[in-house]
């Protein structure tokens, strides 16, 4: 084992807050007397841009000069607390049930935070899948890049297939989810 393992400490905690465009947030836990740094490059690692405030996150960090800072994301859960955003759409879907529903690849085709939504597309399907901002951040994103590979649970509604869970591409091919 080398130092740096020694050193090394998983902690569960909340996402205080997360800035894609200064590239960094914080992370408030029980564990620790300060907040944990989270910087964008260590997210970027478990295959998100963003996260949302109040997800719940577990990290492994260490102690540097600088303060405690996360080395490594472990898993991000959503926020707690939050009413599905779409339960028109999805009738009386559980939580199981939407963990039920397969994962399906997709590529983020646009997503605009300010209108709150955009688009994805399945691999080998045609038509395009609507993901809601809501439904971004109950899966525990804040935003979505064009081009960002990820995995879908997806329903039909009333004008087409929609996301109901979305996942980072790197957490559906461990298993994390």
């Amino acid at each position: 084992m080398t130092d740096d393992e020694e050193v090394m400490q998983i902690v569960h905690g909340r996402v205080k807050w997360f800035d894609p465009s200064k590239g960094f947030g914080f992370i408030v836990s029980d564990d620790t007397e300060v907040d944990i740094l989270l910087h964008a490059n260590v997210l970027r690692n478990y295959g998100q841009g963003s996260v949302a405030d109040g997800a719940g996150i577990v990290v492994r960090v260490q102690q540097t000069q600088r303060g405690v800072q996360a080395v490594e994301v472990v898993r991000i859960d959503p926020p707690e607390g939050v009413v599905f955003p779409l339960a028109d759409e999805a009738g009386q879907m559980l939580g199981a049930d939407i963990l039920a529903l397969p994962m399906e690849p997709a590529r983020v085709k646009w997503f605009d935070k300010g209108k709150g939504f955009g688009f994805a597309n399945v691999f080998g399907r045609a038509e395009d899948v609507f993901i809601h901002a809501e439904v971004l951040r109950v899966s525990g994103f804040a935003d979505l890049g064009a081009g960002e590979a990820v995995a879908l649970r997806i329903i039909d509604g009333r004008r087409g297939r929609m996301a109901v869970q979305v996942v980072s591409w790197e957490a559906a091919t461990r298993g994390t989810t």
